[in-house]
């Protein structure tokens, strides 16, 4: 499997000279300064007006007016709802983008916020509550500030800067999520060309976290977010009397022991020194009555794991040990797998270059992970086609315990709006301290 593009001859090159060729970004904390309470102000309309992943129809449209407003070159309706923004700078260099979701979640909001969404969404059909559980409003709201600032000062940028507003990270609204023949997300804003007119050669996201303080950037090299995988599995057996088993096949019971086996190719089947893998059934749905075997049972999980090589065993060996347990207790048994996200794999020149830009964004509030974390994220499809940066951004007052914090995805989650201006400077000392302008590209 492909996992990362290495940099390239030049770039790598360029890296110990960029150290010492250091641009010149004294001015960017004003800047970011200037631009803050109106960063702050877009979080809080997003965050009021949520919606669903390929249904951001008014975030779009937002976002594009705003881009459209600082004199870049827009494209909109890319991956779907996506927005695509682009600011040549007044130097030659590099093309590098930086990326945003804007989706929200099927979430009701309990934040009591003065902001607090009160939104619906219709998914798949429903009416669900929506929220921005996740902080993709902050994501959108950052890089918007970003794109702003290195507007106001495109003299001081050498190359090129792709704002890439994404739909759908967490899923499609409209689209089954079994459905393996759409495309969405990162997916698709990739088939639209997004990194493509013009070519981008690096990638760039920042993430808020839940339970870490504000004004903190986290970063690691390598491996930083587990990859995401989702299954399906429909046992079909005979439908019998409860109080005569052997004239049926139990799918209840076949689904117990595949259940069961599933485990084992954690336990049993991958290189466990490669890293770690996990394996949750989170539905189990059949039967109509206490005394009935019924026909079918459905269950459905999620497979997670931070190595590319764990992530292909268990996708690889995981149909002939469900159809041959089922099999075993005369039973059939479907399989649906949807392959959501790959490992997120920082690349680690890139990641070691780019440490310096941190130290500028958040001066000794910067801390390298020693392990990759749980979550997932579509930004590693990004980081598979060019070299990519994922980072983490706290999210909550020093002040609080931490360890008492609503997690994201919580419907208690909240954003601490004071570390919005580390997202903003992050983002623009991305830009102004990537290694590649000292390779002279353009």
């Amino acid at each position: 499997m492909k996992m990362h593009v290495p940099l390239s001859l030049a770039l790598m090159g360029a890296v110990s000279s960029a150290m010492c060729q250091a641009a010149d970004t004294s001015w960017v904390d004003a800047a970011v300064a200037s631009v803050n309470p109106q960063v702050i102000d877009l979080r809080h309309t997003i965050h009021q007006n949520p919606e669903l992943g390929n249904m951001e129809v008014k975030t779009s449209a937002l976002v594009a007016k705003h881009l459209k407003s600082l004199g870049l070159d827009v494209r909109t309706g890319v991956g779907k709802t996506g927005v695509v923004g682009v600011l040549k700078g007044g130097k030659p260099g590099p093309v590098v983008a930086l990326r945003a979701d804007m989706d929200a979640l099927p979430v009701k909001e309990m934040t009591g916020l003065p902001f607090a969404s009160k939104a619906q969404g219709v998914r798949m059909g429903k009416t669900v509550p929506v929220m921005h559980a996740c902080g993709h409003d902050t994501h959108t709201a950052m890089l918007l500030g970003a794109a702003r600032v290195l507007s106001e000062h495109r003299d001081q940028v050498a190359g090129t800067v792709v704002f890439l507003f994404q739909p759908a990270e967490e899923g499609a609204a409209d689209v089954d999520d079994f459905d393996t023949h759409s495309v969405i997300g990162a997916k698709a804003m990739i088939r639209d060309g997004a990194l493509d007119s013009p070519k981008v050669e690096a990638v760039f996201g920042v993430h808020v976290m839940a339970g870490q303080p504000t004004g903190h950037l986290y970063y690691k090299p390598g491996a930083a977010l587990n990859s995401a995988d989702d299954f399906r599995i429909t046992v079909t057996g005979v439908q019998t009397h409860g109080s005569a088993p052997w004239s049926g096949a139990d799918p209840i019971v076949a689904s117990e022991k595949i259940i069961d086996g599933l485990q084992t190719l954690v336990s049993r089947r991958i290189d466990l020194t490669k890293g770690m893998g996990v394996i949750s059934v989170g539905t189990i749905n059949g039967g109509t009555a206490t005394n009935i075997i019924p026909e079918t049972v459905s269950l459905s999980g999620t497979i997670r794991t931070n190595s590319p090589e764990i992530r292909d065993t268990i996708l690889t060996k995981m149909p002939n040990l469900v159809e041959g347990i089922a099999s075993a207790y005369e039973t059939k048994a479907k399989l649906e797998l949807v392959q959501f996200a790959p490992v997120t794999v920082n690349n680690v020149a890139l990641t070691e270059a780019m440490v310096p830009a941190l130290e500028l964004a958040a001066p000794g509030k910067v801390e390298r992970l020693t392990s990759s974390l749980s979550p997932s994220e579509d930004f590693s499809l990004y980081a598979e086609k060019v070299p990519g940066l994922f980072v983490f951004l706290g999210a909550t007052p020093e002040g609080e315990d931490m360890s008492k914090v609503a997690n994201n995805h919580s419907p208690y989650f909240q954003v601490d709006d004071a570390t919005l201006a580390t997202g903003v400077k992050a983002h623009v000392q991305f830009v102004l301290n990537y290694p590649g302008k000292a390779a002279g590209k353009s």
